[in-house]
């Protein structure tokens, strides 16, 4: 018998690099189409479907959207967005560590949009793509929401693309390294009073949904402090444990640091301490000079620049404060891109 010539062609792999997303400008329009897709998810805004189509609606859209229009208009770069320009930075970067890989970067809600970056790498062969979210920590309201529309989109193919998903990667060396980096240069220009690792909050109900066991997160004050069976995938745990291991790679005792989370929004409780409530006590007693991380962010954006940058400062000052800095996020420092390839190489 004569041997076929034809020869089965391996999988090509692409890698679809993920954030949440930003609006296409900073003004009032493009920030409530932002806001109404942004809080429709019900993986972010998790109550009654009329509840919330009527409070985002007619309530958040309306009257959020001018002011968050102009905190938007004083982080706005000459490029864009900051979240979409660092994230684009970070993706030509891994391109040229992989020319031959086709890598794109797509945003959970506005553009470049899921869907069109699963696109192109259809169109580009890729049979096989991994998926490398920028959320290091999990959390259903952003690498759940990502997902969920990453496999919607994948299933709408006949031909559907093998997806592989690099998990949170919360406690991974190169990730902690990256930012201990960026943090050990600024901590010995600043040398602050103390340090903040101020991480974005989320409601308490997102926690405890995320224990199947029901007895075990937010049950008890250390419920955070091992990761165990029932908190594996808590936000708040992964959180905790990001802030010891930077702190520990920062050389930081445990009196000099405090974990807490920002961005709270409505009445409903959400995971503490507060950040801005932890800045004016700090003022308060007398801490003069802070500096503070924000490791949920891979990209510094609007919660980094504006809410801790400027909005923090201002309080700080006025409770008697005199010197809170921002540490850059990871953006695409080289050290972070050896991070992301060393996570993402397996896969390719």
């Amino acid at each position: 018998m004569t041997a076929s010539t034809d020869s089965f062609a391996a999988p090509r792999t692409g890698v679809l690099i993920v954030n949440l997303g930003t609006p296409d400008a900073p003004t009032t329009s493009a920030v409530r189409r932002y806001l109404r897709e942004f809080l429709s998810d019900p993986r972010v805004l998790d109550i009654n479907p009329i509840g919330r189509w009527m409070l985002v609606n007619l309530i958040i859209a309306p009257f959020r959207s001018p002011k968050s229009a102009e905190a938007y208009e004083k982080v706005w770069m000459p490029e864009g967005s900051p979240l979409l320009v660092y994230g684009k930075a970070l993706t030509a970067a891994l391109q040229t560590r992989y020319p031959d890989v086709p890598m794109h970067l797509a945003m959970r809600y506005q553009s470049p949009s899921i869907e069109d970056g699963m696109a192109k790498l259809r169109a580009q062969g890729c049979d096989r793509v991994v998926i490398f979210p920028l959320f290091p920590q999990y959390a259903s309201s952003s690498t759940g929401s990502a997902l969920e529309e990453v496999y919607r989109v994948a299933g709408e193919h006949w031909n559907t693309p093998w997806v592989q998903v690099i998990p949170p990667y919360y406690d991974d060396g190169g990730f902690i390294e990256a930012m201990a980096v960026i943090g050990r240069a600024h901590l010995e220009r600043q040398a602050p009073d103390h340090v903040l690792l101020s991480f974005h909050g989320l409601p308490e109900r997102h926690c405890t949904k995320s224990d199947l066991t029901g007895q075990h997160c937010l049950k008890k004050p250390d419920c955070c402090e091992v990761i165990v069976e029932a908190n594996r995938n808590c936000y708040r745990a992964q959180c905790v444990q990001t802030g010891r291991a930077l702190a520990a790679a920062l050389g930081l005792g445990d009196d000099d640091y405090t974990i807490c989370f920002q961005s709270r929004l409505g009445r409903t409780p959400w995971i503490q301490p507060y950040t801005d409530e932890i800045v004016i006590a700090l003022a308060k007693k007398g801490v003069k000079s802070v500096a503070v991380f924000c490791p949920a962010f891979t990209a510094d954006c609007l919660e980094t620049i504006e809410e801790i940058g400027m909005r923090a400062l201002e309080d700080f000052e006025e409770a008697g404060g005199e010197t809170l800095e921002l540490v850059p996020s990871l953006n695409a420092h080289p050290a972070w891109v050896d991070a992301v390839a060393a996570l993402i190489d397996p896969h390719l």
